[in-house]
């Protein structure tokens, strides 16, 4: 049974936080604040926050210069996931991955089914590892970031959770 073991210490993280959109901006990014409000009171640390157009290479350049931000564990994006042609977020995760968690986007779907039913087939939420950094990419709607925040990203970036959770695995992701 999955939980929190008290006996286990809590590591706070670093997250980067970032929307893709053509038509947000800080003051009306209300996904970006439910992610934000959530990794707080979760107690990890946002790290950076930045909005980037539905644009392939200007997301991917900015996932990298996270990836090789030492300071940075965790990059949690919203937007961009859909289906028409401005969405390329899940492309230009792709683009960087040096593995991919297929889990993450399977079991986002399957929280998702429960609530909105098969409308949870139009999301291609992902998740992979690059440069020892977590990349998790979220729909743009503020329920699925919370669903993506509360039903799994909350526990499995918590280091007491059990029986395994990601930060746990961090100390040795850039093994060879």
């Amino acid at each position: 049974m999955s939980k929190i073991d008290g006996t286990r210490e809590f590591k706070p993280v670093n997250i980067a936080l970032l929307t893709v959109s053509d038509t947000r901006s800080l003051e009306n990014d209300k996904s970006g604040k439910v992610l934000s409000e959530r990794v707080s009171a979760a107690g990890h640390n946002v790290s950076a926050r930045e909005i980037i157009t539905d644009d392939k290479s200007l997301i991917e350049q900015q996932l990298r210069t996270w990836i090789n931000d030492a300071e940075i564990d965790v990059v949690i994006s919203t937007g961009g996931t859909g289906l028409t042609g401005r969405d390329v977020t899940p492309e230009a995760f792709e683009a960087v991955y040096e593995k991919s968690i297929p889990g993450f986007g399977e079991l986002f779907r399957m929280l998702s089914y429960e609530k909105i039913k098969t409308s949870t087939i139009q999301s291609r939420a992902t998740a992979g590892l690059a440069g020892g950094t977590y990349l998790f990419a979220l729909p743009g709607s503020p329920g699925a970031c919370k669903d993506g925040w509360d039903d799994i990203l909350v526990h499995q970036l918590d280091s007491r959770f059990g029986p395994c959770n990601f930060v746990e695995l961090m100390p040795r992701l850039k093994e060879k």
